[in-house]
């Protein structure tokens, strides 16, 4: 695909109405593909998971070839993948910490897929405090439906004879003179048997991964080696075996001495007497490598990015490599710290570059440069003058995820006012391409001016439908609608396929 290519609406899941408020149950806080693109799991506060599957005979079809008026054929153009939903499950619930006092909510914070074992389907969810393992599996079931039929009963009217589940025997009936003899009778009453196989998906947890963490899990990711995988909080990063759920092996901790630091904030002087504003490091992603099973990387709250090799000791308390930006050493202000956190990070596919978010800035790196990213595009420097509205609102401290190309590297991002933003490295156009993410894709300029209530009922993303979005109204201080955000996306590892979240509504969109 070459950039610049149309981008195009293919989907939308989750049914709303245009004056109908949405629930913050319903609204979606994760979305993965697996490997193959096949399925995609998302997962909404309320602490269920929905999954989607490919639409059978859409996988890797052509159009059917057409014959021009010169009677030449015209070449056939191979189809988007398009997805159906699949089934829903109940992953967390809400618990209380009755040793800390604090209610522990069942939203899913990460979803992420393990290894496709015997047609079966795994997948990890985590919520602030645990992390669970579960299994689906797609088993044909036959109903068996059981007619009492009288042995006199004409053939034509046996049809007509279901009196399932019934005993006896009623009185003989004769049509024209016809009568069906059955052989299979039971009790002296006539019976026949109807089976209806139907696929159904079984849903299991296989493994609880629990009381390991003290903070807020912000991070889940499956290593290399198909047996383990790593869960990260705000201090700490534990290593996990699959199989085993009850241990777990803690290789990177940035817990304090003393815990009141982490509710502090220190005032640096320097010597023109100019103050800066130093909050405390913590984590806020953490991924491992892509092939590389002892490599991991994770991010901070400073805008730094680590690389760790597992192989250098248990704890790993020194980096192999630090990536930073050189060039945002200027004047500090009250929020530079909050502004230069990375909310998302991830690997690309060869193994080299890392793509980062923060608040303000989507950043490339290359792994063989430590002092600057190798791109950096702007995403919000038009709100760089709002900061203090964006702080007194806590709009501020949004968490916008990022997604990559699985082939090359193209990469995309959310904004507000339900702005897709997407971009190509080496193409020379720093501005990328901006959707409105509605029913109909519109491009536009590439300059931008406590309880919660539980529903019993399956999800609304269980029904998708194709309409025209709404239309986006602007706040009177703030150029953008802070209230329509797109905050979690994925890319198809296969095609030029992005689906991103708005509220509780999931959008899909091709190139």
């Amino acid at each position: 695909m070459t950039f610049g290519s149309e981008w195009k609406f293919s989907q939308v899941f989750g049914e709303q109405n245009p004056h109908e408020d949405v629930q913050d149950c319903d609204i979606i806080s994760a979305m993965e593909f697996d490997k193959n693109g096949d399925n995609l799991a998302v997962g909404d506060q309320a602490g269920r998971v929905m999954i989607f599957e490919r639409q059978a005979g859409k996988e890797d079809l052509f159009q059917c070839s057409s014959r021009s008026d010169s009677g030449q054929f015209n070449l056939p153009q191979k189809q988007h993948p398009e997805f159906e939903y699949k089934t829903e499950f109940q992953s967390h619930e809400p618990e209380f910490d009755y040793l800390k006092s604090v209610e522990i909510e069942e939203k899913i914070n990460k979803i992420r897929w393990c290894t496709k074992l015997n047609r079966s389907l795994f997948l990890l969810t985590a919520n602030d405090r645990t992390i669970k393992l579960w299994k689906i599996k797609e088993q044909k079931v036959k109903k068996v439906k059981q007619m009492d039929i009288n042995s006199s009963v004409t053939s034509e009217n046996s049809l007509l004879a279901d009196r399932s589940y019934m005993s006896g025997q009623s009185e003989s009936s004769h049509v024209n003179g016809y009568s069906l003899e059955w052989t299979n009778k039971m009790n002296g009453t006539s019976s026949s048997h109807l089976a209806d196989i139907t696929n159904v998906d079984y849903t299991r947890s296989r493994k609880v991964y629990a009381n390991a963490h003290d903070f807020n899990i912000n991070s889940i990711s499956n290593n290399s080696d198909g047996e383990t995988f790593l869960s990260g909080d705000d201090l700490r990063i534990n290593l996990w075996n699959l199989e085993v759920r009850d241990q777990c092996f803690n290789i990177i901790d940035m817990k304090p001495k003393d815990m009141e630091d982490l509710t502090d904030c220190h005032l640096i002087k320097d010597e023109n007497d100019h103050r800066t504003v130093v909050y405390v490091e913590v984590i806020t992603s953490a991924e491992f490598h892509p092939f590389h099973c002892n490599l991991l990387a994770y991010s901070s709250s400073r805008g730094f990015i680590r690389l760790v090799d597992m192989r250098m000791s248990a704890l790993c308390d020194h980096n192999v490599k630090i990536l930073q930006d050189g060039r945002s050493h200027g004047s500090k202000t009250f929020f530079s710290e909050i502004i230069a956190s990375i909310s998302d990070m991830k690997y690309a596919m060869d193994g080299r570059h890392i793509l980062s978010r923060d608040y303000m800035t989507l950043k490339l790196w290359d792994t063989h440069m430590e002092s600057s990213p190798v791109a950096t595009y702007k995403i919000h420097e038009h709100l760089r003058p709002k900061l203090p509205k964006l702080y007194t609102n806590d709009a501020i401290f949004d968490k916008f995820d990022c997604c990559l190309n699985g082939n090359e590297l193209q990469f995309a991002t959310g904004s507000y006012s339900n702005h897709l933003r997407v971009f190509s490295f080496g193409t020379g156009n720093e501005n990328g391409i901006t959707l409105e993410v509605k029913k109909e894709a519109i491009r536009k300029p590439t300059s931008q001016t406590t309880s919660r209530p539980r529903r019993s009922s399956l999800s609304n993303l269980a029904r998708g439908f194709y309409r025209q979005g709404q239309d986006l109204t602007s706040e009177n201080e703030i150029s953008c609608n802070l209230k329509s955000k797109l905050l979690h996306m994925a890319w198809h590892p296969t095609h030029n396929l992005i689906a991103c979240s708005s509220g509780s509504s999931l959008f899909m969109y091709h190139a």
